[in-house]
């Protein structure tokens, strides 16, 4: 999600993009992992109308936080998510949000390879459902073939220094991911009557549980990291024109995610598993969405290894104060390395974590500081320094101060977020989580 905007920023800096344009990379930065896990949080929810009604309410804050994040990169001209952190907030803020990235960007990195391994599964059950079920040869273990494959497929592109080759493969992505909505769509009108699934839930089990889809919400519209880079290209630069980028971008993800959502749950009910594609009978058309979301993950790990490293090399260097000619010297060893150490233990723990239900889990609090609580700290830090001014902005002081209190607001929800959801990931993955399996594997 991140890494889609990333993919642009060069080109767009020397030719500059319309609001329309700009719409669409705000979605291809926003729509991605999330959309398979979205039915799942439904069921856990409580249903269809809960998870909207939750969902709806949510988006007014993750837009709000957008515009709190172009209103403040407009104060110094700035062109990424650390710099606007770090002209507003200061170091010390910016060395935070680079800690968060890092450890968001790792968390992405497992969930591409879980998925990785449920479209495996889902192939070899299409290609050869008798082998994989009675013999389980070692090149059909989901083990062997995420490693494997991750080796061939991911680990030679993450050691380049420079990651723009793969912008092409981003088209890919962006029509498997809208595949992957018209296929769930498609499945659920033409499904027959008989198979509607048993048992729906129309409310949640606990009162507890409607907070269980703010995780899979906040990262499945976690856009904000890309925003300002995609912000800081267009042609008209200014909060009028990005408001109609924001407002398009977000009719398109929105109609994506619930549509892939609701049909997806209203079609297996409580038995959805936590990959959406896992749930279908593999059939020649559910094949091609594996195969295009497979071919988006492969291509996906290496540019957000590549964030994660970037966000890595700020913390470090600045944990050791390392003069730019030390940095430049050490350079391609330390790339390396940090490649290896990051690709081994993102391998190995995809092959230990049961489904990416966990990893969102812990990804959507993450996700939760850089839509709430840095937009809210720099909104915040801004409004104080119009109080301080004074006398200049007398006349609006009313609207200083409402945003001071929004701020505070802002704050708030996302140190609550962030607490709530890391502790139910820990407490779920405490209790243990099975892995995700498809419906049809080994039946009949």
């Amino acid at each position: 999600m991140i890494s889609i905007g990333i993919f642009y920023f060069s080109i767009l800096t020397l030719i500059g993009s319309s609001w329309f344009s700009s719409a669409f990379l705000v979605v291809n930065a926003a729509l991605g992992a999330g959309l398979l896990n979205f039915p799942a949080a439904y069921d856990q929810a409580g249903g269809v109308v809960v998870a909207v009604t939750i969902q709806t309410l949510f988006l007014v804050f993750i837009v709000s936080a957008i515009m709190i994040l172009a209103y403040c990169s407009d104060i110094d001209k700035v062109a990424t998510y650390q710099d606007v952190v770090s002209s507003v907030c200061g170091k010390k803020a910016q060395n935070a949000s680079a800690l968060c990235l890092l450890v968001y960007c790792f968390g992405t990195c497992i969930t591409f390879l879980i998925i990785i391994g449920d479209q495996w599964e889902e192939f070899f059950l299409f290609v050869s459902k008798t082998v994989y079920c009675s013999d389980r040869p070692i090149y059909m273990d989901r083990s062997f073939i995420i490693a494997v494959t991750s080796i061939v497929f991911i680990l030679p592109l993450c050691f380049p220094k420079r990651i723009d080759f793969l912008k092409y493969a981003s088209v890919v992505g962006v029509i498997g991911i809208m595949y992957v909505m018209l296929l769930v769509a498609v499945k659920y009108f033409i499904q027959d009557p008989d198979d509607k699934p048993a048992y729906i839930k129309t409310s949640p089990d606990s009162w507890m549980d409607v907070f269980l889809v703010i995780p899979d919400i906040c990262f499945a519209y976690q856009c904000h990291v890309s925003i300002i880079p995609i912000y800081s290209c267009m042609e008209k630069r200014n909060i009028k024109e990005f408001s109609k980028t924001v407002t398009l971008a977000m009719v398109l993800c929105v109609l994506s995610y619930t549509v892939t959502a609701a049909l997806g749950y209203l079609q297996f009910g409580h038995k959805i598993t936590t990959d959406i594609l896992v749930s279908f009978d593999p059939d020649i058309e559910v094949i091609i969405a594996v195969v295009l979301i497979a071919v988006k993950t492969y291509t996906t790990y290496p540019i957000l290894l590549f964030c994660g490293r970037a966000a890595f090399d700020s913390v470090w260097n600045e944990v050791l104060k390392l003069t730019p000619e030390v940095i430049e010297e050490r350079e391609r060893k330390m790339r390396i390395i940090v490649t290896l150490i990051w690709f081994t233990l993102t391998v190995a723990l995809a092959i230990f974590i049961p489904n990416i239900g966990v990893v969102i889990q812990l990804l959507g609090a993450f996700a939760g500081l850089f839509i709430f609580v840095f937009p809210g700290m720099c909104l915040l830090k801004v409004m104080l320094d119009k109080i301080c001014e004074g006398v200049e902005f007398i006349t609006h002081v009313k609207r200083v101060k409402f945003l001071l209190y929004f701020s505070c607001v802002f704050i708030t929800i996302g140190v609550f977020i962030f607490g709530l959801t890391l502790t139910q990931a820990i407490q779920k993955d405490i209790h243990g989580v099975q892995p995700d399996r498809s419906n049809y594997t080994c039946q009949n």
